[in-house]
Parts: structure tokens; sequence; C-alpha cells
């Protein structure tokens, strides 16, 4: 079988939805993407594993390696795609559609653009023999529960010298980004009529405590947490969603916050937890209100060094020096199996995660040839 063209990869994979996300009725299998992308890589000769993720139906990672030995580079990027609404998208998300220099369509840029570059790159040197290997690696669930890169993590595998992950990155290498944690801040009291409010006990009111707490916490963090390599150089603390009681005439008896923090390189999430933990407790000992914390979702923030190989041989290549971003990526697993990891790839993401999602055509064949001379410096 001969390589399809990029645009014909990129058109495949965009028609195939993938969606992942935390919530049931939303999320959906990667096994149609990682199906044409193992078809593709057996026809370049690679060795190619699909590894279902258990417990998890419907869901897989993909490894493909050409030649063998110890070393060598990944090549990596996920398979899945944030949820869409249709109705505000100008074009058909899962029909890729050319516009001008840009292509339109769900994943494009995050990042099914990727995998089609990949391959191209790859199959250059597909009828080579390989001083170490390369390995096409492709995930599942980045954009929800990062099961894919977790898997990995207990499987051992992949190991190598290096690895790129293909984000959008505008084809700057990104050498640092901060992390996630999201968590569920619950409080229980007791229910009973609004008109005595000494039949109760109101969590809304202890919340309102808690609240007050998290933005005094939230200064605090910003004085002695400082990072001037990111745009936004402190670490962050959102409150995002409060679910309270079910009637204005019922004392409230439960409550619920979801805060989302990004912490910079060198915080720690189970300090923050345990800090969080220990001072709202003291903030709402007088109120009567139980409290638990739960993760919802965490990613540890990533940092490699500016003088390693990979990132200067991406900045040499590319003309740009090493910067960072805010958003997560899948970075920090594929550090933890050993390898000097660095983002890059073509598009912006600031045109992800939202409708009508483009990637421009020039930075995919320019993101295509500095694969090739990747691949060459650290394989052949």
């Amino acid at each position: 079988m001969k390589l399809p063209d990029t645009l014909a990869m990129l058109r495949t994979l965009v028609s195939e939805p993938s969606t992942s996300s935390v919530a049931a009725s939303r999320d959906q299998s990667n096994l149609a993407v990682v199906n044409h992308l193992a078809n593709w890589l057996q026809s370049l000769k690679f060795d190619v594993d699909v590894l279902p993720l258990p417990n998890k139906s419907g869901k897989a990672n993909l490894i493909a390696t050409l030649g063998s030995g110890e070393g060598g580079l990944v090549l990596s990027g996920h398979t899945d795609t944030v949820p869409c609404d249709e109705k505000y998208w100008d074009t058909d998300p899962y029909t890729l559609t050319e516009i001008g220099p840009v292509v339109h369509g769900l994943g494009c840029c995050d990042m099914k653009g990727f995998f089609p570059i990949a391959l191209e790159a790859a199959s250059l040197f597909a009828r080579k023999t390989l001083n170490k290997p390369l390995t096409i690696l492709a995930t599942s669930d980045e954009e929800s529960s990062m099961a894919g890169a977790r898997q990995l993590l207990r499987d051992g595998r992949p190991k190598a010298d290096a690895a790129i992950i293909g984000e959008p990155t505008g084809l700057q290498p990104i050498i640092a980004h901060k992390g996630v944690l999201a968590l569920s801040i619950t409080l229980e009291g007791a229910g009973g009529h609004a008109s005595n409010p000494n039949l109760g006990c109101n969590a809304l009111d202890a919340m309102h405590a808690v609240i007050e707490d998290l933005l005094v916490y939230r200064q605090e963090l910003a004085k002695t947490h400082t990072n001037s390599t990111f745009e936004i150089n402190v670490p962050t603390l959102n409150l995002g969603c409060l679910h309270a009681g079910d009637s204005p005439n019922r004392i409230c008896e439960t409550a619920e916050l979801q805060i989302d923090l990004r912490l910079l390189p060198g915080m720690e999430n189970e300090e923050l937890v345990d800090t969080i933990q220990h001072r709202l407790s003291q903030t709402i000992a007088s109120h009567g209100t139980r409290l638990s914390i739960t993760r919802i979702n965490e990613v540890p923030a990533y940092q490699t060094s500016e003088d390693g190989e990979l990132a200067k041989t991406l900045a040499n290549l590319s003309g740009r020096s090493p910067g960072t971003v805010a958003f997560g990526t899948e970075a920090p697993f594929l550090q933890s199996l050993g390898m000097e990891t660095v983002v890059f790839g073509p598009g912006s993401i600031d045109q992800a995660h939202q409708p009508n999602e483009y990637l421009d055509l020039i930075q995919l064949s320019t993101a295509r040839e500095t694969l090739e001379q990747v691949i060459h410096h650290y394989c052949s």
C-alpha cells in the first residue's frame, strides 16, 4: 500500500470522531484513528503494537517502531479531540475543508495534523538501515484524563534517547509548561427550614469563608512563586464552578466548589493539596460542616534544559529559541520514561479547542522538513 499524501491522511483522521471527555455521554473510541495509523505504518514496514487500555473499552495506544536496538527518537501525538458543538462551526467539523492557506476541521491543529507529517518524514527512512530505532507513538485520552500516557508509564515503554510531542507550538521548541491540579471541594452541613437557621448547618455560609480564604491563598502563591519565562509568570487559581443547595427555602445542606490550579515547574501537587486541606479545615472549624477534597485531574509541571541535545537541535533547525507555554501536555509522562522531551509542532494553540479550528498549510511542510532532519540526526 502506498502512503497517502499529507492532506489525504489528515482528511481521513479528521473524518473519524474521537472525542475524549470526562462526561461518559460525550466520550468516544479512538480505535478508528489508531487503526488508520496502524495500517499506514505497517505499509512502511514498522513493527506495530496496538495496546488496548485496561478498563477503558474502545481506547488504545499505538507504538510503532522502525529499526531495532536502544535509544533513537520518538515522535508522539494524541489521537483524541475535545468535544465540539457543530452549530457554532461554519464548516463540517468532521470534513477537512481547505480555505486559502489553511485547513479547517476538528482536531486538525490539536493535534491530528502532526501524524501525517510524522509519517511522511518517516517514509523517507523506511528502506534505509537505521543505526537507532524510530518510534511513532499515538496515545488515547490526552484531552480528558491522560489515561493513555499514564498507561505508558505503567507499561514502561517506549524507551528512546529523545521524544518530540507534536502539540501546536507554532514550530517553537517548548521546554516547560505549567502543571494542572483540578480539585473538588465539598462541604456537608445539615438541611432544615430556612425560617430558622438553628435547625440546620448552612454549607453555603461555610463555602463563603472557603472562597475568601482561597482568594487570599491565590495572592500568597503569586507572591512566593514566580517564573519570568512564562507569560503568566505566577501560579493561577481559578474558581471554576459552584453547585449548592436545592431550594431557596431550605438551609443549604451540601456545597461543592471546583477549582483549577496551574502550577509552575518545581511546585509539588502533594504539597499544595496538603496545604489547602489544612488551611480550609481551619477556616470552617467554627461552621460545623464536614470538608472533603477530591482530585478531579492532575498533570505534573514539565521542564527540560534548553541546553539538551534535542532542544538545541530543534532551536537550530527552527531558528527559534526555546520557550514555555501555559497549557499542559504529555511531556512529563514521556520525560519520566527517561527521554529528553521537547514539545514542537505545527499550528497555534490559539486555534485549538474552539469552533472553526484551523491549521496553516505552510507550517505543515516546514514541520515535515524539520522532522526529517531530526530523524536523520538521531536514527541514521
